[in-house]
Order: structure tokens, then C-alpha cells, then sequence
């Protein structure tokens, strides 16, 4: 299951060997590249058995980048898109977890786990196996906004502590129903033993959640065997990399696989403002939008020429900054 990785103590040097200078000295200089100011977005396409942190890792290194995070943690065993924010876009990270999200999973029948997966241990079977019809008939009870329970094995917080360290522990744990909204639930495709299930769903789902209730109210009990992320807010597969091709990428062909900041905004009204207003904005002051296309209220974003420049609400005909945005000629240009 996804923990956090936590970081390991600092250990005493040891001494250095006779005849070899000490570690980190004499290497000679440029030996190691210096990071790089870079931002933008890449799609990450996270393959089975990698932590979502370790793929930002991975993602730093192959592109030589200072700062990345990823928006919104995706389990080892599920592969598919891992938003990773570069530089000045991590700024934009929230806009893209609170966007929808859209998976494919597998359902095994017969087998609920205690962590809701195939990785988890076998807490309950059945012999009962449901029709394709039956699976139908039952999704709709799972669409809208439903009340769940989140997995026993999940980063939902609980006095303090992560579930899934209480869980490992072997405390007996008692979630609350949470409100979560399902868009869309759909088959597939249909064996005996499983079932392949389309879902488009809102923040703070879990498809393992989803997968457990419906064993439960068919009767038949059931985990996700497989899971893959297909959508994540304005990111789809259509603009996903794999790690290999990062590491590929050289010089010019590094902008080939960002996406501009200002993407992560997609369901934001931009702004164009000028120069002068472009400085108060960065200075955290703000301005006075003019026009009839200027939004009224809620959020907004700010350009000048192009370039993203804040983020932040309108109030009373004025955008007020809660992020500036410092990307000058080095944003990332992508058509």
C-alpha cells in the first residue's frame, strides 16, 4: 500500500580511506550538472509498482529539474496519469486535485481484503459470483453524491495518525462515511470472476472503496485487482510520458514533453492585464478589471503577453493575487 516515505536518520561519516579523499571532495568541478529552473507540467504515464514519490523522483532526475510534486497520489499497484508540477507550477497543484478523475479498474470476485486490493490479506470469501446483469443493476446506487468509507489501508488522517500505519499496527480502526461524488459508472466488460469497470469520479474517491461496496451489495464480496488512472482534471492519456521517454529527452526536446503552467487552469477565466498591472499583480497588490468579458466574481488568472502572472479572486471588480507567478521568458511554450 502507499505510505509516505519517510526519511532515513543521518549516520556519522565514516573516516575516509588511506589514500582517497573523503567523500564530496576532489570531484572535479561541473561533474555533477547543476539544476535546472524549469516549469511546466509533465504527464506522467506511472507504471505498476512505482510510489508516487518515487516517480517524482524520477521525474526530477531525468529532467535535471530544481523543485516538482505531483498532484493527487496514486497507489504502487495502479499505473496511468500522475500529474508532476514543475517549478512555478506546483503553485497550481490544488486546481488540478480538485478536478475530476477518471479510472478503468478490475474487480475479483469472492475475495474481499483488508486493504481493499490484491495486495491486502483475504478477511472474507464467497462462493457467489454475480451475471454481468446483476453488477448493472446495482451501480446505480453508487452514482451522485453518495456517503463512503474509506479503506482501512488509507492516508486519511485519524488523531494525528495515518490510517494505514494504525491499520499495520493492528488497531481496529472506525472510519467515518465521507461525501464523495460519483459521475459515472459503467461495465465493460464481464467474466465470471471479474469485471472491468469504467469510472468517472470527484476528489477524494476511492475506486477500492467502490469495488469492496459493491462485492458487499451483491453479495458476492470482491477487491480491485487492477487499477488505472485514465484522466485528471484538464490531463489526459492523449498527453502522457513514460519515465524512459523523459530520460530520452535532450536539450530542445525537453519542452516537447511539458505542458505550459497556465494548463493547470483550465476551467479558470484568464485575464489579459497589462504591464503596469502585470507588476502590481506581483507585488500582491490589486487591480481593477475593466471590460465586459471581466469575470464578476470568483476565481480568475492573469496574463500579460502570454504569460501567466497571478492567480486569485475577483472581489468587488478587482482580482486579488493569492499566487504570483515569476516565469519571465522561461515558461513553458507548448502549442
Amino acid at each position: 500500500m502507499m505510505h509516505e516515505d519517510q526519511a532515513a536518520g543521518a549516520m556519522p561519516a565514516a573516516p575516509p580511506r588511506e589514500g582517497r579523499p573523503p567523500r564530496g571532495r576532489g570531484r572535479p568541478q561541473g561533474d555533477r550538472p547543476k539544476r535546472r529552473e524549469i516549469s511546466g507540467w509533465v504527464i506522467l504515464d506511472k507504471g505498476v509498482g512505482m510510489t508516487s514519490t518515487h516517480a517524482v523522483a524520477a521525474v526530477k532526475r531525468a529532467l535535471n529539474a530544481k523543485k516538482a510534486g505531483h498532484a493527487g497520489t496514486l497507489d504502487p499497484l495502479a499505473s496511468g496519469i500522475l500529474p508532476i508540477a514543475l517549478g512555478e507550477a506546483t503553485k497550481t497543484v490544488p486546481f488540478v486535485m480538485d478536478g475530476r478523475k477518471a479510472y478503468v479498474f478490475t474487480v475479483t470476485w469472492g475475495t474481499e481484503t483488508d486493504t481493499d486490493d490484491a495486495e491486502g490479506r483475504p478477511v472474507a470469501i464467497s462462493d457467489k459470483r454475480p451475471t454481468r446483469e446483476e453488477v448493472e443493476a446495482v451501480l446505480p446506487r453508487f452514482v451522485g453524491a453518495i456517503e463512503q468509507v474509506p479503506p482501512r489501508y488509507s492516508a486519511i488522517k485519524i488523531q494525528g495518525e495515518r490510517a494505514y500505519d494504525l491499520a499495520r499496527d493492528g488497531e481496529v480502526i472506525d472510519l467515518v462515511a465521507r461525501p464523495v461524488q460519483i459521475d459515472r459508472l459503467a461495465v465493460v466488460a464481464h467474466t465470471e470472476e471479474r469485471t472491468i469497470i469504467e469510472a468517472e469520479c470527484g476528489k477524494g474517491t476511492y475506486v477500492r472503496a467502490i469495488a469492496r461496496d459493491l462485492g458487499r451489495a451483491l453479495g458476492c464480496l470482491g477487491h480491485v485487482s487492477a487499477l488505472r488512472r485514465t484522466r485528471v482534471g484538464p490531463f489526459a492519456e492523449d498527453q502522457s510520458c513514460t519515465i524512459g521517454a523523459l530520460e530520452a529527452a535532450q536539450g530542445e526536446e525537453v519542452p516537447a514533453v511539458l505542458r505550459p503552467v497556465e494548463t493547470a487552469l483550465d476551467a479558470v477565466p484568464c485575464v489579459p492585464v497589462s504591464r503596469d498591472m502585470a507588476l502590481r499583480l506581483m507585488r500582491g497588490q490589486s487591480v481593477i478589471l475593466r471590460g465586459r468579458d471581466a469575470p464578476a466574481a470568483g476565481k480568475a488568472y492573469a496574463t500579460c503577453n502570454g504569460i501567466l502572472v497571478a492567480v486569485g479572486d475577483v472581489e468587488r471588480g478587482e482580482l486579488v493575487p493569492h499566487r504570483v507567478f515569476h516565469l519571465g521568458g522561461i515558461a513553458a511554450r507548448h502549442g
